[in-house]
């Protein structure tokens, strides 16, 4: 096992997602990655813009990537194990001003956008916006992920099968994502990162902040099979769910919660579904990436 250190440099950074971006990194199933990472927007701590930006290719999240991982196949599962994150020393966040439809169902989707400054303490992990606020922070990537089997440019913006813009906020360090592999070499991206956020992102953004050095761990699995994402935290499974249908999102996350406690507890899908009933909780991770995101989420001490 080997760790790999990314200089964020012009050649580690893109802004879609695709099949044909050629990997900048080779690794082994078990190696480590170690970056730093602008926020979302190309942006460092100190709210420049990163230079040579293009404005087709770069228009999403910046991301760093992709890295191949030797020997991964399509229809595999890649485990992300978070190891480190530890976030930059300024972050933004914005709301109203433009059109969503969230914003126009709340009546803030005109006049001037409202933008707090943070300046953010990765070791006190408290951040203190511009006008006061003062706040927890819980950093964590907001995009991890694979691009889809179908060729062509793909937008960072919405969450996939295979990952992408999760917006997740319990993906925090010592946590491991799993997620299906569509494309041979899996070429993993990531970024986007965030200091803290609420589940659902109502305003469409959180503490939007870099990255001073973000470590993970990518392990290759051909003994599980999975059609969307899953997690494991140190508390809780969680199971994903990603559609424009808020309803849809739902199901998919609990239908793959059905697949979880079969495979981890041996039940059957409709005692599955009873006791789901009764001890999982379904969160809604993000309402604004097109695909909306809900979670369904199992505490490990909730089944005794």
């Amino acid at each position: 096992m080997a760790l790999h250190e990314i200089p964020l440099e012009r050649h580690a950074l893109h802004g879609h997602f695709s099949r044909d971006l050629a990997p900048i990194l080779t690794v082994e199933s078990g190696d480590s990655i170690a970056f730093a990472c602008l926020n979302s927007g190309w942006r460092t701590a100190e709210h420049e813009v990163f230079p040579d930006r293009d404005e087709e290719l770069d228009a999403g999240h910046a991301l760093i990537g992709p890295v191949q991982v030797r020997g991964a196949r399509s229809g595999q599962v890649l485990e992300v194990s978070i190891d480190e994150l530890r976030v930059g020393a300024g972050g933004v966040t914005q709301a109203g001003g433009f059109e969503t439809p969230l914003n126009e169902r709340l009546g803030v989707e005109g006049g001037e956008t409202v933008t707090l400054l943070w300046s953010l303490d990765a070791d006190s992990a408290t951040g203190r916006s511009d006008a006061g606020h003062v706040v927890s922070l819980q950093p964590f990537l907001g995009v991890v992920g694979m691009p889809p089997a179908e060729p062509g440019i793909h937008s960072t913006a919405p969450p996939r099968r295979c990952g992408g813009n999760i917006d997740c906020k319990e993906l925090v360090p010592g946590t491991k994502l799993f997620l299906p592999i569509a494309v041979d070499g899996a070429l993993l991206s990531a970024g986007d990162g965030h200091a803290a956020q609420g589940d659902g992102e109502v305003s469409q953004l959180a503490i939007e902040a870099p990255m001073e050095r973000a470590v993970l761990t990518l392990f290759v699995h051909d003994d599980l099979r999975l059609e969307w994402p899953i997690a494991w935290t140190p508390e809780a499974w969680l199971t994903f769910g990603f559609d424009e249908d808020l309803d849809e999102a739902a199901a998919i996350a609990i239908d793959g919660m059905l697949d979880l406690l079969g495979r981890e507890h041996g039940l059957e899908r409709r005692e599955a579904l009873a006791l789901a009933s009764v001890v999982v909780d379904l969160r809604v991770t993000q309402l604004v990436n097109g695909s909306r995101g809900i979670h369904a989420r199992i505490a490990h001490d909730a089944l005794r």
